[in-house]
C-alpha cells in the first residue's frame, strides 16, 4: 500500500459534562489491539477505516473537551473520523440524566456521587468489535489482545504511521471470508464460531453498523452456535450501542455484585437491575469501577 499524503486535523470533541476519563480511556488502552491501537504520550490513539481510506486518531481528554488529532487520507473523511471518535468515547452521552437515575440506588449512590459522568466505552466499528468479542470469549483480556493482533498481522491492511507505531488496519469481514481456521490459535468451536461470524458479516447476513438495528442485530447473534450471552451483551453494549445492556454473568460484574453485597446469583441480580433500567451499561461501568483491574485506570 502506498504511502498517503496524510491531511493533518486538530479538534476539541465537546460533551456534556462531567466526563470520567480513568475507566473510559483505561478500557480502550487495556483491550487495544497492537498494531492498531496505542497509548502514546498520554494520548489514546488508533488507526480508522474511512470511506476515502485510512485514517489515524489520536484523542486526549483536557478538561472540558477532548483533543483529537486525526490523519486522513482524504479531508472529507473528517465527518466519519470524528464521529467514530464519538462513538468511542461515548462523548454523546447525557450524565445529567443517567447519573441521577442511577443514584437512586443507595448501592450505586456512592460510586456515581465519587465518579460522576462515567461513560461506556465504544467501538470505532461495530463488525470490528464483534469479531473481536469472539475471539477473546473465555480468555483474559491479554490473550484477547494477543489473538487479534495475529489476525491483524496476517490479515489487516498494512499503514504506515508518520506520529507512532501503529502499523495495520483492522481487517474487514471480507478480508476474512476465506481463512482457514485452523490457523487460529483458538479452541475448535471458537473457531467455527469466529468462521460463521466472518462469513455472515461478510454475505451481509448479519448487519453491525452504527445504524443497525440492536434488537435484530442481537437477536441474530444470539441464535448463532458458539457465541454466548456474554459476547452478545458485550457487542450490544460496546459496539451497538445499547446503554441498557447488562452483562450478569461477568466475572467483574459477579466480583462487584459480591462486594457491595448485592444478589449472587445471576436471576436475582437480574431482577435487582431492573431498577437501573433503561441506563444499566452505565451501571456496569461503576460496577466495574470497584474492582482493581487494568480498564479501571488510565496508564501512566
Amino acid at each position: 500500500m502506498p504511502v498517503p499524503a496524510w491531511t493533518r486535523l486538530s479538534l476539541q470533541l465537546g460533551f456534556q459534562p462531567p466526563l470520567c476519563p480513568d475507566t473510559l480511556f483505561g478500557h480502550v488502552i487495556a483491550t487495544a489491539v497492537p498494531g492498531v491501537e496505542e497509548w502514546r504520550d498520554g494520548t489514546y490513539r488508533r488507526t480508522l477505516r474511512l470511506p476515502g481510506g485510512p485514517g489515524i486518531a489520536a484523542l486526549r481528554p483536557e478538561g472540558d473537551h477532548v483533543a483529537a488529532r486525526l490523519l486522513l487520507t482524504h479531508p472529507a473523511d473528517a465527518d466519519d473520523a470524528v464521529a467514530a471518535c464519538r462513538r468511542i468515547l461515548d462523548l454523546d452521552a447525557d450524565p445529567s440524566t443517567v447519573d441521577p437515575h442511577l443514584a437512586r440506588d443507595p448501592v450505586l449512590a456512592p460510586l456515581v456521587a465519587a465518579a460522576p459522568g462515567r461513560r461506556v466505552p465504544g467501538s470505532a466499528r461495530p463488525d470490528e468489535f464483534a469479531l473481536r468479542a469472539v475471539l477473546g470469549q473465555q480468555v483474559s483480556t491479554a490473550a484477547a489482545r494477543t489473538h487479534a493482533a495475529r489476525l491483524v498481522a496476517a490479515h489487516g491492511d498494512p499503514v504506515t504511521d508518520p506520529d507512532g507505531t501503529l502499523t495495520h488496519l483492522f481487517p474487514t469481514p471480507a478480508a476474512l471470508a476465506e481463512v482457514d481456521p485452523s490457523t487460529l490459535a483458538l479452541p475448535r468451536a471458537r473457531q467455527d464460531a469466529f468462521v460463521r461470524l466472518v462469513r455472515a458479516l461478510a454475505s451481509g447476513d448479519i448487519e453491525l453498523s452504527p445504524d443497525a438495528d440492536p434488537v435484530a442485530a442481537t437477536s441474530t447473534l444470539a441464535a448463532m452456535p458458539g457465541i454466548g450471552p456474554w459476547t452478545v451483551g458485550t457487542i450490544a453494549m460496546r459496539a451497538l450501542g445499547d446503554r441498557d445492556a447488562f452483562l450478569p454473568g461477568d466475572l467483574g460484574v459477579r466480583l462487584a455484585a459480591a462486594r457491595l453485597q448485592l444478589p449472587a446469583s445471576r436471576a436475582a441480580l437480574i431482577r435487582r437491575a431492573e431498577a437501573w433500567r433503561p441506563w444499566r451499561a452505565y451501571a456496569v461501568q461503576h460496577l466495574w469501577a470497584t474492582g482493581d483491574h487494568a480498564v479501571n485506570r488510565m496508564p501512566s
